[in-house]
């Protein structure tokens, strides 16, 4: 991701509709494993050690710290590293191929977007195995569906997108046991559909009109509340843990 479009990013991420749900979703997986977690110490529900794999701007980053997480930002863009610094966040640079960090030290690892991105997608999922501690939970977000493909994903600089079967089938080879999987943005999938295939532009993180924008976040507010998450939508959410009893 080069510089113009990660210093986009980050003017954008604090309001954009798309933005806001997603650090939504995970501020609820967040507490959702901690309400698992209550009363274990050292289990991954518990707020410990987390990663931000690909954190750009640092968005991702600050609900862990929020939360309680004492997190880490990794991301390959020097830029973006520097973005999370200016902003209070502890970054380093590095590769999702070949994280800078020990193994199976990490109680939860994100990897929100990233993976669409990555040549060596099976690498990067190991490496992510890897850090993990047993018991460790990782959350992971990619664009759903080749059939949603355009020049709207090449502008982004994806190299696919991700039916269920693909990203179970990844995970599951890199040593994680899935425990959900669900779709996101499924009822715009349809809308989605009509204008990417017509416009190669980033319309997700234009600086929309304010009634637009806020329309939009309505859409994705109703769907927390909706039965959709078996349907496709735009984008797959994937729960994962590596195996095995967490150290006392």
């Amino acid at each position: 991701m080069d510089t113009i479009e990660l210093q986009r990013i980050v003017e954008v991420e604090d309001d954009n509709w798309w933005y806001l749900e997603r650090r939504a979703i995970l501020a609820r997986e967040l507490c959702r494993a901690a309400a698992a977690g209550a009363g274990a110490p050292g289990r991954a529900g518990i707020p410990g050690r987390a990663v931000d794999i690909g954190a750009a701007g640092g968005g991702n980053t600050r609900v862990l710290k929020d939360h309680g997480w004492r997190a880490i930002a990794i991301d390959n863009s020097p830029t973006a590293v520097d973005l999370c610094l200016a902003q209070g966040i502890n970054a380093c640079h590095g590769d999702a191929c070949f994280l800078p960090l020990p193994s199976g030290e990490l109680d939860l690892a994100l990897a929100l977007n990233v993976l669409e991105h990555v040549e060596d997608d099976r690498a990067a999922a190991a490496e992510m195995a890897r850090v993990l501690r047993p018991g460790g939970a990782a959350l992971v977000a990619v664009p759903c569906d080749m059939a949603l493909w355009s020049a709207y994903d090449v502008a982004l600089g994806r190299v696919r997108r991700y039916s269920r079967r693909a990203l179970t089938d990844l995970l599951e080879e890199a040593g994680l046991v899935v425990d959900a999987l669900w779709g996101w943005n499924v009822l715009l999938r349809p809308l989605v559909r009509l204008l990417r295939h017509r416009s190669p532009h980033c319309e997700d993180l234009a600086h929309l009109h304010p009634l637009l924008n806020e329309a939009l976040h309505l859409v994705t507010v109703m769907e927390r509340y909706l039965p959709l998450k078996s349907r496709p939508g735009v984008t797959l959410f994937a729960r994962a843990r590596r195996p095995g009893a967490s150290a006392s």
